[in-house]
């Protein structure tokens, strides 16, 4: 059978689609469609005739759908291809601070929680609640199991009333069962991928209640394989976040995607895997690794790439946050605010990510 020569440039197959690609109203998302078809002269798409402009062939459509099909016909040969792409809504111009290794301030607010009326009595969650207060960021923390002495069983579960108060703003999930060994689901199968987390979401349901829980996770080291992937999905995490760093001397922390996924979702920072739906998100800045003259060049400089990115995920650790700490950085807050506040100044909007990739609508403000 003689192979189709019919191939899509742009979008392709599993695109998150969204207001920066096309024009957007309430009804549709209007995009430009671009393939390549060697010999072809007629071509249409999703009823649509193309257009051939310098070699490739063009046309625009409209997708009204979260899910959508592009069809191309060569209407000289009947060759047909498709492709599935995605409209988000809510995604373009949203913005969180995700924070990962999330352990050592629950361990506090359990060694004192005689003396704490609130959660946000612990300085980290107290600087948390400030941080929202000030911008209205919304904030995810990504869980350890265990640390030295303490693991999330050991919890209390006297502030769930406030946990889930704060549910409008904060958000908890799987990590890891802890902070070593390094790359621990790097070769890990589903099983103890889904031991570990079904782990994590039962104490948090438990402690914090379901309000706190969210489609989304980033795991440890950003390395899993594709059960492992499967796993966090077949436990409610659709969406999967890394840094999907290729061609320089970055670390990956990119899954089980192939080198041109990740290239592609280096650029695109979103892509979902339609064969596992799994949607795959990329970080925009990981602050930590910033000094704090450096943190708004560098989320200047996506732009200047041509990359600037549609949601803006401003990732950091927990642990530099503490003096004890041997990494500790005494201006962990001023990194943080200077991030936020690039956000706030570039018109960046509080949203969680769960939702920006949803097929939900959210009518008023991101959310």
């Amino acid at each position: 059978m003689e192979e189709n020569r019919i191939h899509f440039i742009s979008p392709i197959e599993g695109d998150m689609l969204h207001a920066r690609d096309g024009v957007m109203t309430d009804e549709y998302l209007e995009v430009k469609v671009k393939i390549s078809a060697p010999d072809a002269t007629t071509l249409i798409v999703n009823g649509t005739a193309a257009t051939l402009i310098d070699g490739v062939f063009e046309a625009t459509i409209r997708l009204t759908d979260y899910e959508n099909n592009i069809e191309v016909e060569d209407q000289d040969n009947g060759d047909k291809s498709s492709i599935t792409v995605f409209w988000l809504k809510n995604f373009a111009g949203g913005y969180r601070l995700s924070i990962d290794d999330n352990i050592w301030f629950l361990r506090d607010i359990q060694q004192n929680k005689d003396n704490c009326q609130s959660l946000f009595d612990n300085p980290y969650l107290g600087f948390l609640k400030d941080v929202n207060a000030r911008f209205g960021t919304k904030i995810h923390l990504n869980l350890f199991y265990q640390t030295d002495g303490f693991n999330l069983s050991d919890f209390t579960d006297q502030y769930k009333e406030e946990w889930k108060q704060s549910s409008e703003w904060l958000r908890l999930s799987f990590h890891a069962l802890g902070e070593f060994p390094d790359m621990p689901y790097l070769a890990a199968d589903y099983d103890q991928v889904k031991k570990d987390c079904d782990l994590i979401m039962g104490e948090i349901k438990r402690f914090a209640g379901e309000e706190v829980m969210g489609s989304v996770t980033t795991i440890h080291w950003g390395e899993a394989t594709v059960e492992g992937s499967r796993a966090m999905r077949d436990a409610g995490y659709t969406g999967q976040l890394g840094y999907f760093n290729v061609d320089d001397d970055q670390y990956s922390a990119s899954y089980y995607l192939t080198v041109p996924q990740r290239r592609h979702i280096k650029k695109r920072f979103v892509w979902r895997d339609t064969a596992e739906n799994i949607t795959f998100v990329r970080a925009s800045i990981v602050i930590d690794t910033k000094k704090l003259p450096e943190i708004k060049p560098h989320l200047d400089q996506h732009e200047k790439n041509g990359y600037k990115p549609p949601f803006l995920d401003l990732l950091v650790h927990e642990q530099y946050f503490y003096p004890f700490y041997e990494a500790y950085q005494p201006d962990y807050r001023d990194r943080i605010l200077a991030a936020v506040q690039w956000a706030a100044d570039n018109g960046y909007t509080p949203s969680f990510l769960s939702e920006a990739i949803s097929s939900k609508i959210v009518n008023q403000q991101l959310s």
